[in-house]
């Protein structure tokens, strides 16, 4: 693959600055409004008296949507440039929170009744479709904030920016569980999503003041997810990247999520007066926290190495440090030990990739990349809690479940950091200054 044509746009670094602190306050505040509303959506089977299932596909519909839209929205982007399709999925997702008050307010009238679904209600159809506009719109919010970020820079400055991008992204829901979880508490459902759609506003509103418009104008035809093999084909450094991204997403937003509050359950782990709830709220807390410290801190230090893959190599030991001690040690404080190593790994290794894939994608394929970088992170997300309930419920159980987690990390040294380390085009050859 050839190195990306952006290495000679003409932003100074004040321009520079200003575009990725918009990109970067966009996506903290769509990640604030993410979290607000996710502390009351898991009780909407309660308030809206609708099945479990219907329930599982109101929590799951925006991802599912994000899925599908990932590879058009590359597409649309590298025709017609990041600016318009990124203002415009902001202001979709901004959609989203609005649609759930709908919702809240829809009366109780059951419109149709499905296999499985059970009787499907009005407020329930409300809800889905307000999170398949989230997953549409944060399609286009991830995919136009890689592409912008990638194009302005060049191969010195590029892993601070994309650091610190994922530094907001990460560090962005954390911030609006706690204040979702406050918002539902002291006063209710409606405040805490009125609050979550006011703050996507915001976010929409800076972008459109702030983006510029880059490196549209490729002649491509539409894609969809099935055509994601003909997109990769000929692009193995891609489906590398790519794997490492499944591998992160797969583990700990599947994995460790579906599984942790449950291990904590079975060890009987007690942190203070908290229980199994409590303390896999905190453990992960932890881990998300120590995940955007590390990005932060390491962002500007693969800008000075000849070849960021290197970072890539400590990452993925450390992540799989942390899982043979969940596996081994069940101990609170191995446990917060543990999650810490995983954590700080993870925040390592996926801005890194995420700057080697801008480094290597030619300026007219940023959309389609991301695109296909995205799905491969989504197929984990979506995988993981498919596979993490019933292996550990098997045979298996939490040890070797774990210790499996740990061998895929490991493969990733062989499958993702060696193919990289070994790629002459994988290099920056210019150290930052700025």
């Amino acid at each position: 693959m050839s190195g990306a044509t952006t290495e000679t746009q003409p932003y100074t670094s004040g321009e520079i600055r200003t575009i990725a602190l918009a990109i970067i306050s966009g996506i903290f505040f769509g990640g604030v409004a993410t979290g607000v509303a996710f502390p009351t959506l898991p009780l909407l089977d309660e308030k809206l008296v609708i099945s479990a299932v219907m329930l599982s596909v109101i929590l799951s519909a925006n991802r599912i949507a994000r899925l599908v839209m990932n590879t058009p929205a590359g597409t649309i982007i590298d025709r017609i440039g990041a600016r318009k399709p990124m203002i415009f999925g902001l202001f979709t997702q901004a959609l989203a929170p609005f649609g759930y008050i709908v919702g809240l307010k829809a009366p109780s009238v059951i419109v149709g009744s499905l296999p499985v679904f059970g009787e499907v209600s009005l407020p329930g159809v409300v809800f889905v479709l307000s999170r398949l506009f989230w997953g549409v719109g944060s399609a286009f919010v991830f995919i136009g904030a890689f592409a912008t970020i990638s194009a302005v820079t060049t191969a010195a400055n590029r892993g601070r920016w994309i650091g610190y991008m994922r530094g907001g992204q990460s560090l962005g829901f954390p911030t609006g569980l706690v204040l979702g979880g406050l918002l539902t508490d002291l006063a209710d459902m409606q405040t805490a999503f009125l609050v979550a759609g006011v703050l996507a506003l915001i976010a929409g509103t800076i972008a459109t003041l702030v983006l510029p418009d880059v490196h549209g104008g490729a002649e491509t035809r539409s894609a969809s997810i099935r055509e994601l093999p003909s997109l990769l084909a000929g692009r193995p450094t891609v489906l590398v990247i790519g794997f490492g991204n499944f591998t992160v997403q797969f583990l700990w937003g599947g994995i460790i999520l579906s599984t942790l509050a449950r291990y904590a359950s079975d060890y009987d782990l007690e942190l203070a007066l908290l229980d199994a709830a409590g303390v896999s709220g905190v453990v992960m807390a932890l881990g998300v926290l120590t995940s955007g410290a590390t990005t932060l801190g390491t962002s500007r230090i693969s800008d000075r190495m000849n070849d960021r893959t290197v970072l890539t190599v400590p990452a993925f030991l450390s992540m799989g440090a942390g899982f043979l001690l969940i596996a081994t040690v069940p101990t609170i404080e191995a446990l917060l030990v543990a999650i810490a190593l995983a954590g700080g790994g993870i925040g390592v290794a996926a801005p890194a990739l995420m700057a080697i894939l801008g480094d290597l994608t030619p300026g007219d394929e940023l959309g389609r990349m991301g695109g296909v970088y995205n799905v491969m992170g989504d197929i984990g997300l979506s995988l993981g809690p498919l596979v993490a309930i019933p292996a550990v419920d098997s045979g298996l159980g939490y040890q070797w479940t774990y210790i499996g987690c740990a061998a895929l990390i490991a493969s990733c040294l062989a499958i993702v950091s060696l193919p990289l380390l070994r790629n002459p085009a994988v290099s920056t050859t210019a150290v930052e200054t700025d």
